[in-house]
Formats: C-alpha cells, sequence, structure tokens
C-alpha cells in the first residue's frame, strides 16, 4: 500500500483567516506528507480568507485544489462535493480551525494499512493556543466497543478520521445531515461491515472557542437531532424508548443558554 493520502476540508464565509492558515500549516508539517489537498469554499468567501487561499495555491502549486460552490449549503453538501477530488485512495478529514499535531497522519496511515477503513483518535480542546487546557474527548479503541458505543454517542471525532475513500462512496458518502454529517456517516459505514479504530491518544487539537456552543443549540439545532434520531431509529440501531430519551437530553440541551450549554458540555461530556 503506497504512503500516499489526500487531506479534505472545508471553509466558508464565517471562517477565521488565521485559523484557516494555521489549519493548513499543521498539515502541511506532518510527518507523513499528503499528496493532495482538496479545499472546498462552501459558497462565496470574504477576501482576507480567499487571501489567505491564493497564498496556499501559490505554495502548494497541482497539490492543492479548490472546489468553489455557488453557495453555501453546510458541511455535508460540501464534503460530498470534495470528495471525489481527492486522488488518493486514503482521505484524511480536517476542519478548517483545528490543528493537526505532526505525527497524526502517519499514525493513523499505519492502521488504515493494518486494515481499518477508519482511523481516529482523541482531541484535545483549546480556547486560545493549543494546550490552554487539560480538556480530552476520549472515545473507543476496538471496533468492537466502536459500534457499542455508536448506539448512544458519535463514535469518532470528526476532524480526526482518516478512511478508505471507496468505504464512504459506497455508503453513500456526506448527506445533507446538519449537525450529524459525520455521524450518519459512521453509521451506514459500520452496518456496511466496515471496521474502525481509534488511536488512544490526542492528535488533533480542536478549537472550542470559534461558536461551538452555539451551533449546538436553538430550534435549527433541535429538528436537527429529532431527524437524526428518526433515522436511527429507522437504521436499528436505536430502540423507541432510546429515542424517547435520547431525544430528551438533546432537546434539553439544545434548549439551553449557550453559557449554560457550554458549562454541561465541559463538565458532563468529555
Amino acid at each position: 500500500m503506497k504512503k500516499e493520502y489526500s487531506v479534505l476540508m472545508a471553509v466558508y464565509e464565517k471562517e477565521n483567516p488565521a485559523f484557516l492558515r494555521e489549519s493548513i500549516a499543521s498539515m502541511k508539517g506532518q510527518t507523513l506528507p499528503f499528496s493532495d489537498f482538496v479545499l472546498v469554499c462552501d459558497g462565496p468567501l470574504k477576501e482576507d480568507l480567499d487571501a489567505v487561499i491564493r497564498e496556499e495555491k501559490e505554495e502548494l502549486g497541482d497539490r492543492l485544489q479548490i472546489v468553489r460552490l455557488p453557495e453555501n449549503g453546510g458541511l455535508g453538501r460540501a464534503l460530498a462535493a470534495g470528495l471525489p477530488y481527492c486522488r488518493c485512495p486514503v482521505v484524511a478529514r480536517m476542519d478548517s480551525d483545528d490543528v493537526s499535531r505532526p505525527e497524526r497522519c502517519e499514525k493513523e496511515f499505519r492502521m488504515i494499512g493494518r486494515g481499518y477503513d477508519l482511523a481516529g483518535s482523541f482531541v484535545q480542546e483549546f480556547d486560545r493556543i493549543p494546550g490552554d487546557t487539560d480538556r480530552l474527548r476520549t472515545l473507543p479503541e476496538t471496533n468492537r466497543e466502536i459500534r457499542h458505543f455508536a448506539h448512544k454517542r458519535n463514535p469518532f471525532n470528526h476532524g480526526t478520521v482518516m478512511f478508505r475513500k471507496e468505504k464512504v462512496l459506497q455508503a453513500g458518502s456526506y448527506r445533507d445531515f446538519p449537525g450529524f454529517e459525520d455521524y450518519s456517516l459512521w453509521i451506514r459505514m459500520l452496518k456496511q461491515g466496515c471496521r474502525g479504530y481509534n488511536l488512544q491518544e490526542p492528535l488533533v487539537d480542536m478549537r472550542i472557542g470559534n461558536g461551538l456552543s452555539g451551533r449546538r443549540g436553538g430550534s435549527g439545532y433541535v429538528r436537527s437531532v429529532i431527524r437524526f434520531q428518526r433515522f436511527l431509529l429507522r437504521e436499528g440501531v436505536t430502540t423507541p424508548m432510546d429515542f424517547l430519551v435520547n431525544c430528551g437530553i438533546r432537546i434539553t440541551v439544545g434548549l439551553m443558554p449557550d453559557a449554560v450549554r457550554d458549562l454541561f458540555y465541559k463538565r458532563f461530556l468529555r
């Protein structure tokens, strides 16, 4: 298996240019370099973001493919549009405001080489600079543990995942599922027999002081929660009782004031 992989990232107009530059730099600094980088512009961008993209294009040349969508359609649609442009059979997902540690892709690629279809890791959250908190998002390690965990919560940290492109496409790729684009994909992949693994260490530093709590609240988020829980019920992943309990908890959290919800996530969902 050739040590080649693509990077898939999406960006939209509200992103911070400095965060985007830092995120891309972390992928350029990997101990196992990427072969190509697909950057999906989810709708028109502001000039400061476009300036960063022009700088990166000048440096990376043909290794950077820029896919521009005419309007903002959300993360699921953006990633679905960008995935076919990835030239390699293995793809590393990266969020435009997080920071990958240098050995991230090398360690995850090693697990893909051992026969896994999905490989992720813990994340360490930060407010302003990586390392300024000790909060970890831990997840189960083995495929068996991941399958069991998936009945209740998302079994992968999306921005840490490396996967086999073919397996994602066979499962129907990313779909328009606001807030649950990745979770719905993992469920479909696991149902098709794909094998997953989570490295038991943080390989990505995830920024949480960037409106994260706000995106997990409000009436729109509540509608997405109900839609996704219905999906889990239809897929046979959860029971009717699970549906009621999961909706009750997530709707309650979604309707909390942002500050209270932020505290809840920090205290109970780490």
